[in-house]
């Protein structure tokens, strides 16, 4: 552990609300790791959201556009057939709103519209082979330089992080204190 991630975690330490963090059963040290760790995955948030929001401001869209283009794309590669219905449950927005993505995306020529080959009453969407393009040279050779820092870990530090994220995934699911009835 680096004197910066010690430093850092004993001022830490004493800032943490000890109601809803408990570190005194850890030693200095361990404390100090923990807190890096988390400094260390809040620094990868901020790079994530950064290269998001370069790409998209890059390609000329807006986040839920970006997440429309790649959830299309990911379709596409196993070979399934999207409907507007498809986006609106995947990104979580109204059929109307769904609309208005999708025209706008046609008419910017990032994604096609045609006729569904089983239910007239749809249409199916694809992402146009110059934006499939554009996303493979930038949002894909990101993703495959992510790729080859978790095939440079060794099996057990694989193993570890997957356990990590896991874990840190269903911490996240328990939101019972955001809930609001109504």
């Amino acid at each position: 552990m680096t004197e910066n991630a010690s430093r850092s975690g004993s001022s830490r330490r004493a800032a943490v609300d000890p109601d809803l963090v408990d570190v005194d059963d850890l030693p200095a040290a361990e404390a100090a790791q923990v807190f890096a760790v988390m400094d260390a995955l809040g620094e990868w948030q901020n790079a994530a959201r950064a290269l998001a929001a370069d790409s998209a401001r890059f390609m000329h869209l807006n986040e839920t556009d970006m997440s429309a283009i790649r959830m299309v794309m990911r379709a596409q590669r196993r070979g399934e057939i999207v409907t507007p219905r498809d986006i609106s449950h995947e990104i979580g927005i109204s059929s109307a709103s769904t609309t208005k993505l999708v025209d706008r995306l046609v008419a910017g020529g990032h994604l096609t519209r045609s006729a569904h080959p089983s239910d007239r009453r749809t249409s199916c969407i694809r992402v146009t082979e110059s934006t499939r393009r554009v996303a493979h040279d930038t949002i894909g050779r990101q993703h495959a330089r992510r790729l080859a820092v978790a095939r440079a870990l060794a099996p057990a530090e694989r193993e570890a992080v997957i356990r990590f994220f896991a874990q840190l995934t269903e911490a996240d699911r328990l939101r019972d204190h955001l809930r609001v009835d109504g």
